[in-house]
């Protein structure tokens, strides 16, 4: 029997990561490679298999049917050297090694960062990188060991553990309320500036809504201004452009130091959970179950930002 070169593994990966992300550059910017690279590695392999793998145009890149068929054998190949890697690093009694997690810019940024540092001093042979996505995607197949997403997930060969709920809820700088006035109730929002978010993955806008006697009433506002960015509609509010609706583990720090002030907190509701997703291949990594771990200890209820707004999980609603 013939043994596979490594060329031709080479070539498997970048095939496998192309196919997953849809474009030569995505690989290239997964694998840390060139995007000429997996081009070329690709080439290669269409050549030692007298096959066509792909078919291309300007703007898409599809797997023939050839493509398909070792696009699945690909898979399987690589998920058994995934699961032959993590039975060595689980026979470690020290975590160790490289460990990929993705997870949203926001969550990232205000929730993970500051954990990091601890984690670091616990396990620090631990290599951590961090990839900001907020799209659940084929985790074996990019190398992914922990994601973090919010809401609904769709995929469920994975491995989920709910962390805690994602609470948003409305908020004004200081000054805004003191030139515009404190809106006790959401039929007060016409006569306020508000500021909007609109997401990036699938370019839906916003829709404020808020806990009406148990029930969730949507409430339509007159936006001056809308942002892609979560930090940018904070920057905005911060700074006394308006109301505007943000997650409660990013306002927490500035309504601790005074630059925030949360706006009809009681009408205030948990809308989605905040999960951590890995793939079966690491049901046995030490190095998923210590960030695991560390990541149920940030969550432990109550969690910090819900101590420095002071918000109960549940919350008595006044009479409409």
């Amino acid at each position: 029997m013939e043994q596979i070169s490594i060329e031709r593994l080479t070539g498997l990966i970048a095939f496998t990561r192309a196919a997953s992300l849809g474009s030569f550059s995505a690989a290239s910017k997964a694998l840390g490679i060139s995007p000429s690279a997996v081009s070329k590695s690709i080439a290669r392999l269409e050549k030692q298999m007298n096959l066509s793998l792909f078919t291309r145009t300007t703007r898409s890149l599809h797997l023939t049917q050839e493509g398909r068929v070792l696009y699945e054998k690909a898979l399987q190949l690589l998920q058994e050297a995934e699961n032959i890697q993590q039975a060595v690093i689980s026979a470690r009694s020290r975590p160790s090694g490289l460990l990929r997690v993705t997870a949203p810019w926001p969550i990232a940024v205000h929730i993970l960062a500051p954990a990091l540092p601890a984690f670091h001093e616990r396990y620090p042979d631990i290599f951590v990188d961090i990839r900001i996505n907020d799209q659940v995607s084929d985790m074996t197949a990019e190398g992914i060991d922990v994601a973090l997403r919010v809401g609904s997930i769709p995929d469920s060969r994975l491995i989920a553990r709910r962390l805690g709920h994602h609470r948003i809820s409305a908020f004004a700088s200081p000054s805004y309320l003191k030139r515009k006035g404190t809106p006790v109730h959401p039929d007060e929002l016409k006569d306020h500036d508000c500021v909007n978010f609109r997401f990036q993955s699938t370019g839906q806008v916003f829709r404020w809504a808020f806990s009406m006697d148990n029930e969730i009433e949507e409430y339509p506002v007159n936006a001056w201004m809308m942002a892609d960015a979560s930090e940018v509609v904070s920057g905005v509010v911060i700074s006394g452009g308006g109301i505007g609706f943000l997650p409660t583990y990013m306002s927490a720090q500035h309504v601790r130091n005074g630059t925030l002030v949360p706006v009809m907190p009681a009408f205030a509701f948990n809308r989605a959970w905040i999960t951590a997703l890995w793939p079966e291949s690491r049901r046995n990594s030490i190095n998923v179950r210590v960030f695991i771990d560390m990541l149920g200890e940030i969550f432990a209820s109550p969690t910090p930002w819900e101590n420095d707004l002071k918000i109960r999980e549940e919350t008595t609603n006044p009479p409409r």
